[in-house]
């Protein structure tokens, strides 16, 4: 015999070293004697075990006889290959050094197979294949080792006990078994834990292929999706060749593994607030540290369905603008209840005359002022501007395994913006920018710790984190103008009702109107609220100005009146609870 190659003996070895389990595929067969001397007559069986370790189905048929070909089409045989390897949880297959052997007076390839299953294990033994001169004789219980004609290969599942959920002071956001999940923070924590509930024909095959009976709960939402895996743990049970009569050898068996729980960053205090402030109202809310972007909150549609921003934009549109030069605190501008750009006049809020300085501008987020800005900043700057702040990215919540499960949207804005019209809708937070609460506490975050912009995670498991890092959006200096400039907005501009007493707030309003025409154009613009026209209010902040210890975002979708007076006193409630401010 020819040399053993390098990877024939690591197999031999693998499968020496694995412990069978007396399995024997070919029960029709008795085992006989007398190897050697068939190199070509074991050429097909060769093909065959190294077309099964590939999964080239296709590939193996082609080594069958044509007699076994005639009873079972491809089809057939690649649906029994499929089903015995979804039943049994193969991850991978290895096969071992052939040998051949007289079974029964007939020749056969005798193949060492090891599977690596994800619910028992590494299961080991060999099969039996007769042939048919240098084809193989197949049969369907040649698809799992110790598989007798007719035995259908069946696994009874044993579910293993479902970990917790637990906020950052080991309070269960979810715990107990997947038929009755519950929190001591009762429907406040769902926002953030999600729901366990049947799966979807995708996720039922994908748990399937894992060890999990069908039909059973999963994690469908939040980080019960999230982390299902990490959670559900790994099923038990037994794998059968069950006989046609019923009974059969069980072939493998294990036991359930527990989950592990999911530690996060909630502050259960801070989630029951921002449930209750944002009440029976459509929308969302996030609250963050201020000091490392952790998410202490979320609610509604935090993260999950981007608005435009309508004027809480004006700080990523006053950051480029600052950068640039192009505007400075003391400069003056007319005082006018509107502005035209690109052909096209856009209103102020309501139709209010505003302007004078940058900093009474802002604080009573004129729009007549800051849409010119968006052709003078450009689409470049405006763009890249925006994306540092963390538009146009997936939310840092979670590693990218979760973030690839859920695949939340992104806070995003056009990579180019193509005329003097969209810019200046874009700088005021509206044409096609759009962003969630969490992206808008982010932002305020980011303003609140000097200009650097923190991973807003919300697992304090080092494996589960995020793998992004902290990053310098803008300079310290900016950022400080921005603070002072938010200040205003609270202590005399739109967003006074989100003051508190003896603590200073610095924070922006935001009210996006959608008018119809607009969106069929696919422009939207800001102006007095008309009727047919939809209002989403936006409120971002951060407190104490001073020292920032908590920010956050307050999104109210189809609002009864702007930002000012619908999303602040949210986010005021928010900032309250999480400074403990009665």
């Amino acid at each position: 015999m020819s040399p053993i190659s390098h990877q024939a003996e690591r197999r031999r070895r693998l499968l020496t070293r694995a412990v069978p389990i007396a399995l024997v595929a070919a029960g029709a067969f008795i085992a006989g004697a007398i190897a050697g001397g068939r190199g070509a007559e074991l050429s097909g069986a060769r093909s065959f075990a190294e077309a099964w370790e590939r999964q080239d189905f296709a590939a193996m048929y082609r080594e069958i006889s044509p007699a076994a070909a005639k009873r079972y089409p491809l089809t057939v045989f690649t649906n029994d290959y499929g089903k015995a390897q979804d039943t049994a949880t193969v991850a991978r297959v290895t096969t071992g050094d052939l040998a051949g052997e007289d079974v029964g007076g007939r020749q056969a390839a005798i193949v060492p197979v090891a599977l690596d299953t994800h619910a028992f294990g590494q299961i080991s033994g060999r099969l039996v294949l007769p042939l048919a001169g240098d084809r193989i004789a197949w049969s369907p219980n040649l698809v799992f080792p110790g598989l007798a004609p007719g035995d259908r290969l069946v696994r009874n599942a044993r579910i293993p006990e479902r970990a917790p959920i637990l906020a950052r002071d080991g309070t269960p956001l979810a715990e107990g078994p997947v038929t009755s999940r519950s929190s001591p923070l009762g429907p406040a924590a769902q926002s953030v834990a999600g729901v366990v509930s049947s799966p979807s024909s995708k996720q039922d095959r994908r748990l399937s292929r894992l060890g999990f009976p069908p039909g059973a709960p999963t994690g469908t939402s939040g980080l019960e999706l999230a982390f299902n895996r990490r959670l559900a743990g790994r099923p038990g049970g037994q794998l059968v060749a069950l006989a046609p009569a019923g009974g059969g050898p069980v072939l493998a068996t294990s036991k359930p593994v527990p989950g592990n729980p999911v530690h996060t960053t909630i502050d259960p205090t801070l989630q029951r607030a921002a449930v209750a402030a944002l009440g029976d109202q459509y929308g969302g809310v996030a609250a963050l540290d201020a000091r490392n972007g952790s998410v202490l909150a979320l609610a509604g549609i935090a993260f999950s369905g981007p608005q435009p921003p309508g004027s809480t934009f004006k700080l990523i549109t006053t950051t480029a603008a600052l950068e640039a030069g192009i505007v400075k605190l003391t400069d003056q501008f007319p005082i006018q209840t509107s502005t035209v750009v690109g052909g096209r006049e856009v209103a102020n809020a309501h139709d209010e005359a505003c302007g004078g300085s940058f900093v009474q501008a802002f604080a009573e987020s004129c729009n007549s002022v800051f849409v010119p800005l968006g052709p003078k900043i450009g689409s470049q700057r405006l763009v890249n501007t925006a994306e540092r702040y963390g538009f146009n990215s997936s939310p840092s919540l979670f590693n990218a395994a979760a973030t690839r499960i859920v695949d939340p949207p992104q806070s995003a804005i056009p990579a180019s913006i193509p005329n003097d019209l969209e810019l200046g809708v874009s700088a005021i937070g509206q044409g096609q920018v759009l962003a969630t609460p969490l992206e808008m506490a982010s932002v305020a975050q980011t303003i609140a710790d000097g200009g650097v912009r923190s991973p807003t995670r919300i697992v304090s498991d080092r494996k589960l984190r995020p793998s992004a890092k902290p990053v310098r959006v803008t300079s310290a200096q900016v950022a400080s103008t921005l603070r002072e400039l938010m200040i205003q907005v609270v202590t005399s501009g739109t967003g006074t009702a989100a003051a508190l007493t003896g603590v200073q707030v610095a924070g922006k309003t935001g009210t996006a109107e959608l008018g119809p025409k607009a969106l069929e154009a696919g422009q939207q613009q800001s102006s007095g609220a008309a009727p047919e026209q939809k209002v989403d209010a936006w409120f971002t902040a951060f407190a104490p100005a001073s020292d920032p210890k908590v920010a956050a975002a307050a999104m109210v979708v189809n609002a009864s009146g702007d930002g000012g007076t619908v999303a602040a006193p949210i986010v005021r409630q928010i900032l309250a609870a999480g400074l403990g401010i009665g």
